[in-house]
Protein backbone atom coordinates (compact mmCIF):
# COMPACT_ATOMS: atom_id res chain seq x y z
CA UNK A 1 0.00 0.00 0.00
CA UNK A 2 1.23 3.20 -0.91
CA UNK A 3 0.32 6.75 0.74
CA UNK A 4 0.54 10.08 -0.54
CA UNK A 5 -0.58 13.51 1.18
CA UNK A 6 -1.78 16.80 -0.50
CA UNK A 7 -1.91 20.12 0.68
CA UNK A 8 -4.34 20.61 -1.96
CA UNK A 9 -6.31 18.37 -4.48
CA UNK A 10 -8.97 18.49 -6.82
CA UNK A 11 -11.61 15.33 -6.26
CA UNK A 12 -13.99 14.60 -7.79
CA UNK A 13 -16.34 16.53 -5.65
CA UNK A 14 -14.08 19.53 -6.02
CA UNK A 15 -10.98 21.18 -4.42
CA UNK A 16 -9.74 19.59 -0.81
CA UNK A 17 -7.19 19.98 1.69
CA UNK A 18 -4.89 18.21 3.89
CA UNK A 19 -6.13 14.77 1.37
CA UNK A 20 -4.60 11.49 2.17
CA UNK A 21 -4.78 9.07 -0.65
CA UNK A 22 -3.87 4.51 -0.61
CA UNK A 23 -3.19 3.21 -3.62
CA UNK A 24 -3.63 -0.50 -3.35
CA UNK A 25 -0.96 -3.12 -5.01
CA UNK A 26 -3.40 -3.18 -8.36
CA UNK A 27 -2.96 0.51 -8.76
CA UNK A 28 -5.97 1.64 -7.94
CA UNK A 29 -7.25 4.20 -5.12
CA UNK A 30 -8.71 1.97 -2.26
CA UNK A 31 -9.62 5.23 -0.16
CA UNK A 32 -9.49 8.95 -0.42
CA UNK A 33 -9.73 10.98 2.88
CA UNK A 34 -9.93 14.93 3.44
CA UNK A 35 -8.69 17.11 6.39
CA UNK A 36 -6.19 14.23 7.26
CA UNK A 37 -2.49 14.21 9.18
CA UNK A 38 0.34 14.54 7.13
CA UNK A 39 1.34 10.85 5.95
CA UNK A 40 3.09 9.33 3.39
CA UNK A 41 4.66 10.78 0.21
CA UNK A 42 4.05 14.34 0.03
CA UNK A 43 2.99 16.83 -3.13
CA UNK A 44 1.84 20.30 -3.20
CA UNK A 45 -0.62 20.08 -5.52
CA UNK A 46 -2.59 16.63 -6.89
CA UNK A 47 -4.74 16.33 -9.72
CA UNK A 48 -5.96 13.85 -11.40
CA UNK A 49 -3.71 13.19 -14.78
CA UNK A 50 -5.35 13.22 -18.26
CA UNK A 51 -4.82 10.63 -21.34
CA UNK A 52 -3.06 11.33 -24.49
CA UNK A 53 -5.95 10.03 -26.33
CA UNK A 54 -3.68 10.26 -30.06
CA UNK A 55 -0.18 9.26 -30.70
CA UNK A 56 2.32 7.88 -33.26
CA UNK A 57 4.91 7.54 -31.48
CA UNK A 58 7.57 7.23 -34.08
CA UNK A 59 6.62 10.44 -35.31
CA UNK A 60 8.69 12.22 -32.34
CA UNK A 61 12.21 11.63 -33.99
CA UNK A 62 10.54 13.89 -36.99
CA UNK A 63 10.24 16.55 -35.09
CA UNK A 64 11.53 19.81 -36.72
CA UNK A 65 12.60 18.11 -39.78
CA UNK A 66 10.14 18.99 -42.20
CA UNK A 67 9.72 22.90 -41.61
CA UNK A 68 11.15 24.01 -45.00
CA UNK A 69 9.76 23.89 -48.55
CA UNK A 70 11.43 22.37 -50.99
CA UNK A 71 11.61 24.12 -54.63
CA UNK A 72 8.89 26.51 -53.83
CA UNK A 73 6.35 24.72 -54.75
CA UNK A 74 3.22 24.63 -52.43
CA UNK A 75 3.39 22.66 -49.13
CA UNK A 76 -0.18 21.24 -47.22
CA UNK A 77 -0.49 18.09 -45.52
CA UNK A 78 -0.40 15.78 -48.43
CA UNK A 79 3.25 17.24 -49.08
CA UNK A 80 3.92 16.21 -45.22
CA UNK A 81 3.11 12.72 -45.71
CA UNK A 82 5.80 12.01 -47.81
CA UNK A 83 7.80 13.52 -45.85
CA UNK A 84 7.20 10.34 -43.54
CA UNK A 85 6.98 7.88 -46.31
CA UNK A 86 10.18 8.97 -46.64
CA UNK A 87 11.26 8.46 -43.05
CA UNK A 88 9.57 5.12 -42.69
CA UNK A 89 11.95 3.67 -44.99
CA UNK A 90 14.67 3.85 -42.67
CA UNK A 91 13.11 2.96 -39.87
CA UNK A 92 14.08 -1.20 -38.12
CA UNK A 93 11.34 -2.23 -35.10
CA UNK A 94 14.09 -1.51 -32.51
CA UNK A 95 14.15 2.37 -33.55
CA UNK A 96 10.76 2.39 -33.48
CA UNK A 97 11.14 0.83 -29.47
CA UNK A 98 13.46 3.92 -29.08
CA UNK A 99 11.83 6.71 -30.42
CA UNK A 100 8.44 5.28 -28.66
CA UNK A 101 9.69 5.08 -25.43
CA UNK A 102 11.38 8.48 -25.35
CA UNK A 103 8.33 10.23 -26.79
CA UNK A 104 6.09 8.26 -23.73
CA UNK A 105 8.77 9.22 -21.22
CA UNK A 106 8.28 13.02 -22.10
CA UNK A 107 4.16 12.52 -22.03
CA UNK A 108 4.74 11.54 -18.61
CA UNK A 109 6.96 14.45 -17.84
CA UNK A 110 4.34 16.86 -19.26
CA UNK A 111 1.13 15.26 -17.46
CA UNK A 112 -0.08 12.55 -19.52
CA UNK A 113 -0.64 9.37 -17.52
CA UNK A 114 -1.42 7.24 -19.89
CA UNK A 115 -1.69 7.23 -23.92
CA UNK A 116 -3.67 5.35 -27.04
CA UNK A 117 -0.94 4.43 -29.82
CA UNK A 118 -2.43 4.74 -32.75
CA UNK A 119 0.04 2.20 -34.32
CA UNK A 120 -0.05 2.02 -38.05
CA UNK A 121 3.47 0.55 -39.51
CA UNK A 122 3.31 -2.85 -39.68
CA UNK A 123 5.90 -4.31 -41.96
CA UNK A 124 9.00 -3.74 -43.60
CA UNK A 125 9.48 -0.91 -46.29
CA UNK A 126 7.19 -2.24 -49.10
CA UNK A 127 5.26 -4.56 -47.38
CA UNK A 128 7.03 -7.53 -46.82
CA UNK A 129 6.24 -9.01 -43.25
CA UNK A 130 8.13 -9.80 -40.51
CA UNK A 131 8.24 -13.37 -39.21
CA UNK A 132 6.31 -12.08 -35.95
CA UNK A 133 3.33 -9.91 -37.51
CA UNK A 134 2.77 -8.22 -35.32
CA UNK A 135 6.99 -7.47 -34.60
CA UNK A 136 6.22 -3.88 -34.52
CA UNK A 137 3.39 -3.78 -32.29
CA UNK A 138 5.85 -5.73 -29.82
CA UNK A 139 7.83 -2.77 -29.90
CA UNK A 140 4.95 -0.31 -28.98
CA UNK A 141 4.59 -2.68 -25.64
CA UNK A 142 8.35 -3.24 -25.34
CA UNK A 143 8.50 0.90 -25.19
CA UNK A 144 5.42 1.00 -22.65
CA UNK A 145 6.92 -1.56 -20.19
CA UNK A 146 10.05 0.99 -20.58
CA UNK A 147 8.20 4.21 -19.71
CA UNK A 148 5.74 2.77 -17.33
CA UNK A 149 2.83 4.57 -19.19
CA UNK A 150 -0.16 3.31 -19.01
CA UNK A 151 -1.41 1.71 -23.00
CA UNK A 152 -4.29 1.21 -24.80
CA UNK A 153 -2.67 -0.28 -28.14
CA UNK A 154 -4.64 0.54 -31.16
CA UNK A 155 -3.57 -1.58 -33.95
CA UNK A 156 -4.39 0.23 -37.39
CA UNK A 157 -6.43 -1.93 -40.09
CA UNK A 158 -5.53 -0.09 -43.40
CA UNK A 159 -6.83 -1.47 -46.77
CA UNK A 160 -6.66 1.35 -49.37
CA UNK A 161 -5.39 4.33 -50.73
CA UNK A 162 -8.33 5.73 -51.45
CA UNK A 163 -12.08 6.11 -51.38
CA UNK A 164 -12.22 4.23 -54.62
CA UNK A 165 -10.25 1.60 -53.44
CA UNK A 166 -6.89 2.05 -54.89
CA UNK A 167 -4.11 -0.14 -54.49
CA UNK A 168 -1.55 1.19 -51.56
CA UNK A 169 1.45 3.00 -53.25
CA UNK A 170 5.00 0.79 -52.25
CA UNK A 171 5.44 3.49 -49.23
CA UNK A 172 2.26 2.31 -48.28
CA UNK A 173 2.53 -0.96 -48.07
CA UNK A 174 4.12 -1.37 -45.15
CA UNK A 175 0.60 -0.74 -42.96
CA UNK A 176 -1.57 -2.28 -45.20
CA UNK A 177 -3.20 -6.06 -44.47
CA UNK A 178 -5.96 -8.07 -45.20
CA UNK A 179 -8.60 -8.71 -43.28
CA UNK A 180 -7.42 -12.29 -42.22
CA UNK A 181 -3.65 -10.57 -42.23
CA UNK A 182 -4.99 -8.01 -39.89
CA UNK A 183 -6.75 -10.14 -37.45
CA UNK A 184 -3.81 -12.45 -36.93
CA UNK A 185 -1.43 -9.08 -36.71
CA UNK A 186 -4.43 -7.93 -33.69
CA UNK A 187 -4.20 -11.31 -31.74
CA UNK A 188 -0.63 -11.60 -31.55
CA UNK A 189 -1.04 -7.65 -30.12
CA UNK A 190 -3.43 -8.56 -27.89
CA UNK A 191 -1.09 -11.37 -26.42
CA UNK A 192 2.23 -8.72 -25.97
CA UNK A 193 -0.45 -6.58 -24.13
CA UNK A 194 -1.27 -9.13 -22.07
CA UNK A 195 2.22 -9.34 -20.28
CA UNK A 196 1.93 -5.96 -19.32
CA UNK A 197 0.21 -4.56 -16.39
CA UNK A 198 -3.21 -4.83 -16.20
CA UNK A 199 -3.86 -1.65 -16.55
CA UNK A 200 -3.04 -1.54 -19.76
CA UNK A 201 -5.37 -2.79 -22.70
CA UNK A 202 -6.20 -3.42 -26.19
CA UNK A 203 -8.60 -1.74 -28.65
CA UNK A 204 -8.80 -1.05 -32.60
CA UNK A 205 -8.70 1.62 -35.30
CA UNK A 206 -9.87 1.81 -38.58
CA UNK A 207 -7.17 4.33 -40.32
CA UNK A 208 -9.63 6.57 -41.95
CA UNK A 209 -12.80 6.00 -44.07
CA UNK A 210 -10.67 6.90 -47.04
CA UNK A 211 -8.25 3.89 -46.16
CA UNK A 212 -11.03 1.16 -44.92
CA UNK A 213 -14.57 0.62 -46.81
CA UNK A 214 -18.05 -0.13 -45.00
CA UNK A 215 -17.01 -3.49 -44.89
CA UNK A 216 -13.59 -3.50 -43.40
CA UNK A 217 -14.71 -0.98 -41.20
CA UNK A 218 -17.35 -3.34 -40.23
CA UNK A 219 -14.63 -6.14 -40.13
CA UNK A 220 -12.54 -4.14 -37.05
CA UNK A 221 -15.74 -2.78 -35.23
CA UNK A 222 -16.32 -7.25 -34.44
CA UNK A 223 -12.62 -7.47 -33.41
CA UNK A 224 -13.44 -5.02 -30.18
CA UNK A 225 -17.06 -5.39 -29.10
CA UNK A 226 -15.82 -4.94 -25.49
CA UNK A 227 -13.60 -2.34 -26.15
CA UNK A 228 -12.70 0.86 -28.33
CA UNK A 229 -12.19 1.74 -31.94
CA UNK A 230 -10.26 5.24 -33.33
CA UNK A 231 -10.65 6.47 -36.43
CA UNK A 232 -9.36 9.36 -38.76
CA UNK A 233 -12.36 11.50 -40.03
CA UNK A 234 -12.52 14.56 -42.01
CA UNK A 235 -9.20 15.70 -40.93
CA UNK A 236 -8.45 17.69 -44.49
CA UNK A 237 -11.06 19.15 -47.25
CA UNK A 238 -9.62 16.80 -49.74
CA UNK A 239 -10.39 13.96 -48.29
CA UNK A 240 -14.34 14.90 -47.59
CA UNK A 241 -14.52 15.52 -51.13
CA UNK A 242 -13.26 11.99 -52.51
CA UNK A 243 -15.83 10.77 -49.85
CA UNK A 244 -18.61 13.11 -51.04
CA UNK A 245 -17.69 11.82 -54.84
CA UNK A 246 -18.03 8.48 -54.03
CA UNK A 247 -20.67 7.84 -51.02
CA UNK A 248 -23.34 11.42 -51.64
CA UNK A 249 -22.50 12.46 -48.37
CA UNK A 250 -20.03 13.90 -45.69
CA UNK A 251 -18.09 11.52 -43.63
CA UNK A 252 -19.20 12.15 -39.99
CA UNK A 253 -23.20 12.71 -41.71
CA UNK A 254 -21.88 9.10 -42.90
CA UNK A 255 -21.04 7.99 -40.08
CA UNK A 256 -23.67 8.64 -37.62
CA UNK A 257 -26.01 7.21 -39.99
CA UNK A 258 -24.71 4.28 -40.86
CA UNK A 259 -22.49 3.00 -37.65
CA UNK A 260 -23.78 2.94 -33.94
CA UNK A 261 -21.63 5.54 -32.98
CA UNK A 262 -21.54 5.86 -28.90
CA UNK A 263 -19.04 5.78 -26.38
CA UNK A 264 -16.91 3.32 -27.58
CA UNK A 265 -15.75 5.55 -30.69
CA UNK A 266 -13.15 8.24 -30.72
CA UNK A 267 -13.09 10.20 -34.06
CA UNK A 268 -9.76 11.75 -34.42
CA UNK A 269 -9.75 15.27 -35.44
CA UNK A 270 -13.24 15.50 -36.98
CA UNK A 271 -11.61 19.06 -38.14
CA UNK A 272 -13.75 19.85 -40.85
CA UNK A 273 -17.64 19.73 -40.01
CA UNK A 274 -20.46 21.53 -40.73
CA UNK A 275 -22.91 22.87 -37.55
CA UNK A 276 -25.14 20.41 -38.30
CA UNK A 277 -22.45 17.36 -38.49
CA UNK A 278 -20.90 18.83 -35.11
CA UNK A 279 -24.09 18.52 -33.36
CA UNK A 280 -25.03 15.52 -34.29
CA UNK A 281 -20.91 14.27 -33.29
CA UNK A 282 -21.61 15.81 -29.87
CA UNK A 283 -24.98 14.22 -29.19
CA UNK A 284 -23.25 10.78 -30.03
CA UNK A 285 -21.47 10.20 -26.82
CA UNK A 286 -18.66 9.84 -28.84
CA UNK A 287 -15.15 11.31 -27.99
CA UNK A 288 -13.36 13.63 -30.29
CA UNK A 289 -9.61 12.92 -30.14
CA UNK A 290 -8.59 16.93 -30.80
CA UNK A 291 -4.78 17.20 -31.64
CA UNK A 292 -4.75 21.26 -31.56
CA UNK A 293 -0.52 21.56 -32.07
CA UNK A 294 -0.40 18.66 -34.90
CA UNK A 295 -3.21 20.45 -36.48
CA UNK A 296 -2.07 23.63 -36.43
CA UNK A 297 1.26 22.84 -37.46
CA UNK A 298 -0.46 20.65 -40.66
CA UNK A 299 -2.64 23.39 -41.47
CA UNK A 300 -5.22 20.89 -41.03
CA UNK A 301 -7.96 23.78 -39.84
CA UNK A 302 -9.91 24.70 -36.80
CA UNK A 303 -12.08 22.20 -34.71
CA UNK A 304 -15.68 23.51 -34.54
CA UNK A 305 -15.31 23.71 -30.44
CA UNK A 306 -17.94 26.82 -29.51
CA UNK A 307 -20.47 24.68 -30.90
CA UNK A 308 -19.13 21.22 -29.79
CA UNK A 309 -18.75 22.02 -26.75
CA UNK A 310 -22.27 23.94 -25.99
CA UNK A 311 -23.76 20.68 -27.38
CA UNK A 312 -22.03 18.67 -24.21
CA UNK A 313 -19.90 17.07 -27.17
CA UNK A 314 -17.22 14.83 -25.33
CA UNK A 315 -13.16 15.22 -26.43
CA UNK A 316 -9.98 14.72 -25.35
CA UNK A 317 -6.54 15.84 -26.62
CA UNK A 318 -3.97 14.05 -28.33
CA UNK A 319 -0.36 14.81 -28.95
CA UNK A 320 -0.34 13.39 -32.66
CA UNK A 321 2.64 13.63 -34.73
CA UNK A 322 4.69 14.46 -31.52
CA UNK A 323 6.13 17.67 -32.53
CA UNK A 324 6.17 18.83 -29.25
CA UNK A 325 4.79 16.87 -26.57
CA UNK A 326 2.89 19.31 -23.50
CA UNK A 327 -0.38 18.61 -21.93
CA UNK A 328 -0.73 22.30 -20.89
CA UNK A 329 0.19 23.18 -24.33
CA UNK A 330 -2.20 21.24 -26.15
CA UNK A 331 -5.24 22.55 -24.19
CA UNK A 332 -3.90 26.33 -24.22
CA UNK A 333 -3.19 25.81 -27.90
CA UNK A 334 -7.12 24.04 -28.19
CA UNK A 335 -8.93 27.36 -26.28
CA UNK A 336 -6.56 30.10 -28.07
CA UNK A 337 -7.28 28.18 -31.77
CA UNK A 338 -11.25 29.20 -31.05
CA UNK A 339 -10.27 32.39 -29.94
CA UNK A 340 -9.08 33.02 -33.13
CA UNK A 341 -11.91 31.49 -34.82
CA UNK A 342 -14.80 33.22 -33.49
CA UNK A 343 -13.35 36.02 -31.99
CA UNK A 344 -14.12 35.38 -28.36
CA UNK A 345 -12.03 34.73 -25.12
CA UNK A 346 -13.37 31.62 -22.86
CA UNK A 347 -15.05 29.47 -25.14
CA UNK A 348 -14.74 26.29 -23.12
CA UNK A 349 -15.97 27.65 -20.27
CA UNK A 350 -19.28 28.24 -18.65
CA UNK A 351 -20.74 31.16 -17.61
CA UNK A 352 -18.88 32.64 -14.63
CA UNK A 353 -16.61 29.78 -14.68
CA UNK A 354 -13.16 28.89 -15.39
CA UNK A 355 -12.05 27.96 -18.74
CA UNK A 356 -8.93 25.68 -17.22
CA UNK A 357 -10.70 24.25 -14.82
CA UNK A 358 -13.53 23.01 -17.67
CA UNK A 359 -10.51 22.43 -19.97
CA UNK A 360 -8.62 19.99 -18.08
CA UNK A 361 -12.02 17.99 -16.31
CA UNK A 362 -13.12 17.39 -20.07
CA UNK A 363 -10.06 16.13 -21.27
CA UNK A 364 -9.73 13.99 -17.90
CA UNK A 365 -12.93 12.47 -18.25
CA UNK A 366 -12.68 12.15 -22.14
CA UNK A 367 -9.28 11.13 -22.21
CA UNK A 368 -10.38 8.51 -19.56
CA UNK A 369 -13.44 7.10 -22.13
CA UNK A 370 -11.82 7.14 -25.02
CA UNK A 371 -8.80 4.80 -23.74
CA UNK A 372 -11.67 2.27 -22.15
CA UNK A 373 -8.98 3.21 -19.11
CA UNK A 374 -10.49 3.22 -15.41
CA UNK A 375 -9.40 6.66 -14.41
CA UNK A 376 -10.38 10.10 -14.78
CA UNK A 377 -11.11 11.18 -11.21
CA UNK A 378 -9.41 10.86 -7.42
CA UNK A 379 -11.49 8.72 -6.28
CA UNK A 380 -11.91 5.32 -4.73
CA UNK A 381 -11.70 2.64 -7.01
CA UNK A 382 -10.47 4.50 -10.12
CA UNK A 383 -6.81 3.95 -11.04
CA UNK A 384 -4.13 6.41 -9.69
CA UNK A 385 -3.40 8.12 -12.79
CA UNK A 386 -2.39 11.26 -10.56
CA UNK A 387 -0.35 14.43 -11.58
CA UNK A 388 1.26 16.69 -9.22
CA UNK A 389 2.32 20.61 -9.27
CA UNK A 390 4.67 22.51 -7.64
CA UNK A 391 2.56 25.15 -5.67
CA UNK A 392 6.55 27.19 -5.26
CA UNK A 393 6.71 27.70 -8.74
CA UNK A 394 6.52 31.20 -9.85
CA UNK A 395 3.67 30.49 -12.26
CA UNK A 396 1.24 28.88 -9.20
CA UNK A 397 2.88 30.92 -5.90
CA UNK A 398 -0.62 31.90 -3.62
CA UNK A 399 -2.42 30.76 -6.48
CA UNK A 400 -5.65 28.19 -5.23
CA UNK A 401 -8.46 26.34 -6.24
CA UNK A 402 -9.31 26.96 -10.14
CA UNK A 403 -6.98 29.73 -10.95
CA UNK A 404 -4.07 26.68 -10.17
CA UNK A 405 -5.42 24.87 -13.29
CA UNK A 406 -6.08 28.63 -15.00
CA UNK A 407 -2.41 29.16 -13.93
CA UNK A 408 -1.13 25.32 -15.15
CA UNK A 409 -3.21 25.42 -18.67
CA UNK A 410 -2.74 29.46 -19.71
CA UNK A 411 0.34 30.31 -18.05
CA UNK A 412 2.78 27.10 -17.96
CA UNK A 413 4.91 24.90 -19.57
CA UNK A 414 6.18 21.16 -18.37
CA UNK A 415 8.52 22.63 -15.58
CA UNK A 416 5.37 23.14 -13.11
CA UNK A 417 4.99 18.81 -13.27
CA UNK A 418 6.75 17.30 -10.37
CA UNK A 419 5.51 14.14 -9.97
CA UNK A 420 3.12 11.51 -12.01
CA UNK A 421 1.67 8.13 -11.01
CA UNK A 422 0.39 5.53 -13.89
CA UNK A 423 -1.87 3.49 -11.81
CA UNK A 424 0.24 3.81 -9.07
CA UNK A 425 3.90 3.50 -10.54
CA UNK A 426 5.89 6.77 -9.61
CA UNK A 427 6.99 7.20 -13.17
CA UNK A 428 8.51 11.06 -12.48
CA UNK A 429 9.47 12.32 -8.87
CA UNK A 430 10.63 15.92 -9.28
CA UNK A 431 10.04 16.29 -12.74
CA UNK A 432 11.78 13.90 -13.86
CA UNK A 433 11.50 10.20 -15.46
CA UNK A 434 12.87 7.62 -13.66
CA UNK A 435 14.49 6.21 -16.55
CA UNK A 436 15.25 9.76 -18.24
CA UNK A 437 19.14 9.48 -19.00
CA UNK A 438 18.56 5.38 -20.93
CA UNK A 439 15.66 6.24 -22.53
CA UNK A 440 17.68 9.69 -23.54
CA UNK A 441 20.86 8.28 -24.55
CA UNK A 442 19.45 5.78 -26.85
CA UNK A 443 17.04 8.32 -28.39
CA UNK A 444 19.77 10.30 -29.64
CA UNK A 445 22.13 7.50 -30.77
CA UNK A 446 19.18 6.45 -32.85
CA UNK A 447 18.03 9.70 -34.47
CA UNK A 448 21.85 10.72 -35.12
CA UNK A 449 22.18 6.69 -36.98
CA UNK A 450 18.35 7.92 -38.81
CA UNK A 451 19.57 11.06 -39.86
CA UNK A 452 22.52 10.39 -41.39
CA UNK A 453 20.78 7.89 -43.77
CA UNK A 454 18.06 11.04 -44.69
Amino acid sequence: MNTIWADTALLSTGWQKNVQIEIDQNGCISSVKSNAAPEGYRVDILLPAPSNVHSHGFHRALAGLSEHRAGGSEDDFWTWRWVVYRFLDLLKPEDIQAITAFAQMEMLESGFAAVAEFHYVHHHPGGLQFQNIAENSCRITAASEESGIGLTLLPVFYQYGGCDKRELVREQKTFGNSPAEFEKLFQLAGDAVASLPSDCNLGVAAHSLRAVDPEGLRFAESLVPDSVIHIHVAEQPKEIEEFKSTFGVRPVDWLVDNKNIDERWTIVHATHMTGSETERLAKSKAVAGICPITEANLGDGTFNGGTYFKNKGRFGVGSDANILISLCEELRTLEYLQRLKIGARNVFANPNSSCGRHLYDSVTTGGAQSLNRNCGAIEEGKLADLLALDSDHVLLADKSDDLILDSFVFCGNNSLVRDVWSAGRHVVAEGRHMNREILSTRFLSTVRKLREKM
